[in-house]
């Protein structure tokens, strides 16, 4: 179930990408209505997250780094389905908290590049997207986010209206295509995959 305040922060998202970012967003229809998957989008903002989520109706689950999960901000990012996570590595708990999400049947958002782009293009995928894929043997949803590191890009503190945003979301890559794979570092295959559908998106 979506919780009151998560629907509250995409409203508030959204008003604020629309007034101040003509937010454009495209193939929307392409989310699955229930069901897991994984929404692979590419990074070159902080703004991201809340970008692609905003619009998004199923009970989307995030990332965010384990020490913030304190005193009121804590339990505020608890409330918008962030899970906590150690950015230096993969702990076990962490993998199991993630795919307890998608095995309920909740979609998680993942920027397979792990980093923010510089230039707002998109970057080599690394291997955690492709280990994820395996565990919950889930599909996914290509994501290409466009303008975000116009918007607010690393070393900017303040976003710069006018700015415009657009979001794609492209059609779901069922699980059985990465099962058609060869198994030689099956993970990286996974990752570059995704990346090269998300640069060449489909709607």
């Amino acid at each position: 179930m979506i919780s009151l305040t998560y629907r509250i922060a995409q409203s508030l998202s959204y008003l604020y990408l629309k007034l101040f970012h003509r937010l454009t967003i495209i193939g929307l229809e392409n989310i699955p209505k229930q069901g897991s998957f994984i929404l692979a989008c590419n990074h070159a903002s902080y703004i991201d997250p809340p970008a692609v989520g905003c619009r998004v109706n199923r009970n989307l689950h995030y990332f965010a780094r384990d020490s913030l999960f304190v005193g009121p901000l804590g339990f505020l990012i608890r409330r918008l389905n962030a899970i906590p996570v150690n950015r230096d590595r993969m702990e076990l708990k962490t993998l199991k908290n993630i795919l307890a999400v998608l095995r309920n049947g909740n979609p998680l958002l993942v920027f397979p590049e792990g980093t923010r782009t510089v230039d707002g293009k998109v970057g080599p995928g690394k291997k955690g997207i492709g280990l994820l894929i395996i565990k919950a043997k889930c599909g996914v949803i290509p994501v290409r986010i466009e303008g975000a590191n116009k918007i607010l890009g690393k070393g900017m503190i303040i976003p710069r209206f006018g700015k415009k945003l657009t979001i794609k979301y492209g059609k779901f890559i069922d699980y059985s295509c990465f099962e058609e794979l060869d198994k030689n570092d099956l993970q990286q295959k996974i990752s570059d995959l995704i990346l090269n559908k998300i640069i060449n998106i489909e709607i």
